[in-house]
């Protein structure tokens, strides 16, 4: 088996384009096959350098390596040229001077129905011809058979007046020469299978096998889009998503493992994936349930393997002991700053929160006593020290938890959301811990009515 993953490079890599490459990836390390890697760079405007780059940098951010490439296509010119002077040689292409306004003439004639048919001239563009009679039938792995009438075909352009490809032809040829026997790659591409399947035939070749993926649509049913969140693969690493857990969500979308499966590392879906099983539906991209499977294969990496790509991901060093006490409450690398990085950086200013929890009812009182507790509790000051501090409070005041931890929470966090309070306070240590519910006890002596 050989697959090709074959991108346009005119920007950042759609997930749509994403699960495309995915699936022949886990097709060819499933199957003891090779994986190429072609750059369709005919565009020359868009297909920059730095556009190839996010290409290739996003299948390494998602481990997704290839055997053979990257291949250019616009480096083939020779052979494309060759091709075509075998076609125009055998006669199943012919030079046209054809316009639009010829095209449409002719379809008033013949009904609109009808494929267009030229005269071959001495010069102009090439067309290919198609048979006036029969059909070409796309035999889709996924969707099935899908048939198409060569009267309703037009002969399509293969090449500019100037010699150069279009890219219809252009990717039945490398197709052709790289030994490509199984094309998988989105819908939107079926329309253009019946006319790569004429080249084929023309150049006396075996045609590949062609599988097309359902598009991808967001949960409002719609096709995928910025509207939906993150749309590329580089704004899912930036959102903080780990590559092991969009590789894993991106393969369930439409792959046709049973419901009660969804937890898989790469080797294990390369065993599991199987073409034939694809959906022939549009598959729902839900950030939601990435997020949820994030959090499951983040807790999978183990503290220091966490802890490593976190500093990688805030560019912060010393976080052992944070991510130790964050680690249940994140789901993605950017919840973890939101959460903890008050150990850091010093509280948050939410007013509103000082104002719900200290200012009102006996807040500020009650942080006043455990301030005390907490001045007064045993070492080494570890967690069990901590909370026998708080709850000591809790007991003596005979209030509800909390009341007594929330303020605590506020004065060192500066806002209600914070990792475990006693393990905050812990990591904290004694000497900051104090100095922070200080700061908060002069500040409610300022604003609190």
């Amino acid at each position: 088996m050989r697959v090709r993953f074959a991108p346009s490079p005119t920007g950042a890599l759609h997930i749509g384009g994403a699960r495309t490459a995915l699936y022949n990836w886990l097709l060819a390390r499933g199957g003891g096959g090779t994986l190429v890697l072609r750059i369709e760079d005919t565009d020359r405007e868009r297909s920059t350098p730095e556009n190839v780059e996010q290409i290739l940098d996003a299948l390494r951010w998602l481990g997704l390596d290839w055997d053979e490439g990257p291949s250019f296509q616009s480096e083939r010119a020779g052979r494309h040229a060759e091709a075509l002077e075998q076609l125009l040689a055998s006669g199943h292409a012919y030079h046209s001077n054809a316009t639009a306004e010829d095209v449409k003439a002719y379809k008033q004639l013949h009904g609109d129905n009808r494929g267009f048919r030229g005269q071959a001239e001495s010069d102009g563009a090439v067309r290919l011809r198609v048979p006036d009679q029969g059909e070409t039938v796309v035999a889709d792995v996924i969707r099935g058979e899908t048939r198409f009438r060569h009267e309703h075909i037009d002969d399509p352009v293969i090449a500019r007046a100037d010699g150069s490809v279009l890219y219809n032809f252009a990717v039945a040829v490398d197709d052709l020469d790289a030994g490509i026997t199984h094309v998988v790659r989105g819908e939107d591409h079926l329309s253009n299978t019946p006319k790569q399947l004429l080249v084929f035939e023309a150049l006396g070749a075996q045609p590949p096998l062609y599988a097309h993926l359902p598009l991808l649509h967001g949960p409002d049913g719609r096709k995928l889009s910025k509207r939906h969140g993150a749309a590329s693969v580089q704004e899912l690493r930036a959102a903080g998503y780990l590559p092991e857990a969009v590789d894993n969500y991106i393969a369930l979308l439409g792959a046709g493992f049973s419901s009660d499966e969804e937890f898989f590392s790469l080797g294990e879906l390369a065993q599991r994936f199987r073409l034939e099983r694809v959906s022939k539906n549009p598959a729902v991209f839900d950030e939601q349930k990435l997020r949820h499977l994030n959090g499951r294969h983040l807790r999978e990496l183990g503290l220091d393997e966490l802890t490593r790509r976190l500093e990688q991901f805030t560019r912060r060093e010393g976080l052992r002991g944070a991510v130790e006490i964050s680690a249940e409450k994140i789901q993605t690398l950017a919840d973890f700053w939101p959460l903890a990085g008050f150990l850091f950086d010093g509280p948050a200013e939410d007013e509103a929160a000082f104002q719900r929890t200290i200012c009102k009812d006996d807040g500020i009182e009650l942080l006043g006593a455990s301030r005390e507790a907490l001045a007064a509790a045993a070492e080494p000051f570890s967690v069990p020290d901590v909370e026998a501090a708080l709850r000591g409070v809790v007991d003596a005041r005979g209030a509800k938890p909390g009341k007594v931890f929330q303020p605590v929470r506020v004065a060192i966090a500066g806002t209600t959301v914070s990792p475990g309070i006693f393990e905050s306070v812990a990591l904290l240590g004694r000497l900051e811990a104090l100095r922070r519910i200080d700061s908060a006890l002069s500040h409610a002596s300022q604003i609190c009515a």
